[in-house]
């Protein structure tokens, strides 16, 4: 993917629960958005190969009322290293070749830094570097996404960006890439007492997809409006709404490529228009308003 302006990477999530008709999707592409996220069934679902190809085909045919780009986010709770797992895996595989997604969403390394998690890593890699074989015959990415706590609690392997640029450069497919998520980056840097900017810096290289998204950080001193909740970090704000320090994320993401999906959550979401013209202005270069 050559290099674009921010604005013309920009996409916005369908959130979970919600279905993407027509009239949904059609109303990103007018509000100015060029790609979209739609989350995949779950995971029993995609086992089923007859319901999973018949739930893709009616998405296919909602968004072909668009000329968005789709990515699919897949099951939170689905795991690739075990027969149950890799087998709801390649029905997500299935089902976004369906759909005619360019990408699908995964939570790799979500265990803890233990001894214990060292077979189900293990696993888990290895059937990744098959899957990365199979998305790549289908021209589908596996995005593996960096996560965060919801609220307080311990950190997991797959909090950390450069724990899943380790697992790609190993499997070393076109296939497998990042999905950087800021948000989540910003929470955990915060509760590390580190720099949002040095966390994220050195995955670049291999991130084909980011998250875009607001917080609190880990909330220390920072008053909370009454609108929200008092404890959870992973808010999923419209970005400007937090404290994502996005003049000195902006210049990272105007030298990339990888779209920029927005995923706020639904209690947050003003009208697709509102929410492009603060992104674009947001994640402008330099932070100028982008003309229209």
């Amino acid at each position: 993917m050559s290099r674009v302006q921010p604005d013309q990477r920009l996409g916005l999530n369908v959130p979970y629960e919600w279905w993407p008709a027509a009239a949904l999707v059609k109303s990103f592409e007018a509000a100015g958005f060029g790609w979209t996220q739609v989350p995949s069934p779950p995971a029993a679902l995609l086992a089923d190969t007859r319901a999973c190809l018949a739930h893709g085909r009616a998405v296919a045919a909602a968004l072909e009322t668009t000329t968005l780009e789709a990515v699919v986010h897949g099951p939170g709770e689905m795991r690739a290293g075990s027969s149950e797992g890799n087998r709801a895996f390649e029905g997500l595989l299935a089902y976004a070749a369906e759909v005619g997604a360019r990408a699908v969403v995964y939570h790799a390394r979500n265990l803890p830094d233990s001894p214990a998690s060292e077979d189900r890593l293990l696993a888990e890699t290895r059937s990744l570097a098959r899957l990365a074989g199979l998305a790549d015959r289908l021209g589908l990415v596996i995005a593996v996404e960096n996560l965060a706590p919801l609220y307080m609690g311990p950190e997991r392997l797959g909090h950390s960006p450069s724990v899943l640029r380790a697992l790609v450069r190993r499997i070393s497919s076109p296939a497998l890439g990042i999905c950087l998520d800021l948000g989540h980056a910003h929470v955990v840097a915060d509760l590390r007492h580190s720099d949002v900017v040095e966390l994220v810096r050195p995955a670049l290289d291999s991130v084909v997809l980011f998250h875009v998204h607001d917080n609190l950080g880990a909330r220390r001193g920072v008053a909370v409006p009454p609108e929200l909740d008092p404890l959870r970090l992973d808010l999923h704000l419209p970005p400007g709404r937090g404290t994502l320090p996005w003049r000195r994320l902006a210049p990272l993401l105007d030298g990339h490529a990888a779209p920029l999906m927005l995923e706020i959550h639904p209690p947050h979401r003003a009208h697709p228009a509102q929410l492009h013209r603060q992104a674009r202005e947001l994640l402008s270069p330099r932070g100028l308003p982008v003309a229209a």
